[in-house]
């Protein structure tokens, strides 16, 4: 009976897809998890989990997500200048007029693993506010999330 090899994946043998996911009307923490599945790569057969093997993901309409039941009101974003006293509260619909592209990064980055591997991850996913994105040239494949 003759030993069959088992594969491993190395950095240099991944193909990335660019996909495009329109964030209107998508629930936040169902949206951020299948793109955290997209940017691990689980989709994938080659998927590794010491190795990053995912997609680059382009999301637009970011200001249009949404959350379920009272969260809207709820959901609070903290955030720590170091010094005394130094802490700073943000409601969800406050940053939602201001960044809502961090509200969908901050989502997927707890999603993704902690330390290096998760932050070469997150830098796959570029987030914009509106319709318009530069990243046309990449020819980015529409990745349908709705739930």
């Amino acid at each position: 009976m003759k030993k069959q090899k088992t594969s491993y994946t190395n950095k240099k043998d991944v193909k990335r897809n660019w996909l495009s996911v329109n964030a209107d009307g998508c629930v936040l923490g169902r949206l951020a998890s299948q793109i955290a599945k997209q940017l691990m790569g689980k989709n994938s057969v080659q998927y590794t989990p010491s190795v990053d093997v995912g997609d680059f993901i382009v999301v637009y309409n970011a200001e249009k997500v949404i959350l379920k039941g009272n969260k809207e009101d709820q959901k609070i974003y903290y955030n720590h200048s170091g010094y005394p006293g130094g802490l700073k509260e943000t409601s969800f619909k406050q940053m939602q007029e201001k960044k809502p592209e961090y509200i969908i990064m901050n989502a997927v980055k707890g999603m993704l693993p902690k330390g290096r591997l998760g932050r070469q991850m997150l830098t796959k996913l570029k987030v914009y506010r509106g319709e318009n994105h530069k990243h046309d040239a990449q020819k980015p494949i529409e990745l349908n999330l709705k739930n």
